[in-house]
């Protein structure tokens, strides 16, 4: 894992095994990253730009090492494979059409059997990639959705698979478990009322950042999201959008104050992935505004600690 692959003219996430220059060696991976270049729908003014976020994630991960002193000194790299393979190749101006593509992508990384971390892209990504998994596996999907915002409108916009509407659309998804779905660090005005009864009318669960700071821990409130996703459903899929990040530690997101640390949601990542998560994104990156890229870089920190809990996981199960 120690020599740089290459995805084009982009290094692959974190250093990967190069899986579209090396397709046989999918089956090898213990993980498998993708990139998801879409945007669909924009909800206001020129915060656009995020169907940018798989390269640039991909260009600043190249910065990093797997190893992680503050978690018993371990090493990523020398636990698990990672192979990346490349982009979805979605379909501009067609929202319908792109959502096959990336349900059909997505399917078939989870029939790989590997832990799949996918990048966005706007958070419209999530619906198609839980489509995925459903269709891989048959199973029943329990998930753990960090964001500011509960992106369950009916449409955004008009577009029925926009950034503000897929857990719509997943509460309609035979095989997910609205009772079992999670909304987390849930906060701020550019919520609506309607988006709060729903949420309730199915029987998703709320967990707001008020939540999250009375509990006793991040780490705490992680354990307490993951058993209500874990109650009757056969796996868990956290999904997060860089918004659930207090705009302070995110400067590549919206303008959400009252958001978590960059140590609270890394504390929840680890925690999560440590009980066992099938897969996972990291959404809405609009590197056009990050002139320094730190959000790009802090979705290496994401994965990092995501998959440090995943090698958790296995050394309990072993």
């Amino acid at each position: 894992m120690g020599s740089k692959y290459i995805y084009g003219n982009t290094p692959c996430f974190l250093q990967g095994e190069n899986l579209i220059a090396e397709p046989q060696k999918e089956k090898e991976m213990d993980v498998i990253v993708y990139g998801v270049p879409w945007e669909g729908a924009v909800t206001w003014g020129d915060y656009t730009g995020c169907e940018l976020g798989p390269k640039v994630m991909r260009l600043s991960s190249g910065r990093y090492s797997g190893y992680l002193p503050e978690l018993d000194h371990l090493d990523v790299f020398s636990c698990l494979k990672l192979g990346d393979k490349g982009d979805v190749a979605v379909t501009p101006a067609d929202p319908e059409e792109t959502m096959k593509k990336i349900r059909n992508f997505s399917k078939d990384v989870w029939d790989s059997s590997s832990f799949p971390i996918a990048l966005g892209g706007d958070h419209g990504i999530t619906f198609p990639i839980i489509e995925g998994l459903i269709e891989s596996s048959g199973k029943k999907v329990g998930i753990i959705h960090l964001d500011a915002h509960y992106d369950n409108n009916l449409h955004s916009n008009g577009d029925p698979y926009g950034r503000g509407a897929p857990f719509a659309r997943l509460y309609e998804t035979e095989g997910v478990v609205n009772e079992s779905l999670v909304h987390m660090g849930i906060h701020g005005p550019r919520n609506k009322p309607e988006n709060g009864k729903l949420a309730q009318e199915v029987g998703a669960k709320t967990l707001t950042i008020q939540d999250i700071r009375k509990a006793d821990s991040p780490r705490e409130i992680a354990r307490k999201a993951y058993e209500l996703a874990s109650k009757d459903t056969d796996v868990v899929y956290l999904s997060i959008c860089s918004d659930v990040l207090d705009h302070a530690f995110n400067p590549g997101g919206p303008v959400d104050g009252n958001g978590l640390s960059s140590f609270e949601l890394l504390e929840i990542v680890h925690e999560v992935c440590s009980l066992g998560v099938a897969g996972m994104d990291f959404v809405e990156v609009y590197p056009q505004q990050d002139q320094t890229d730190f959000s790009s870089h802090f979705a290496s920190f994401i994965a990092l600690y995501a998959l440090a809990g995943e090698i958790n996981k296995r050394s309990k199960n072993s």
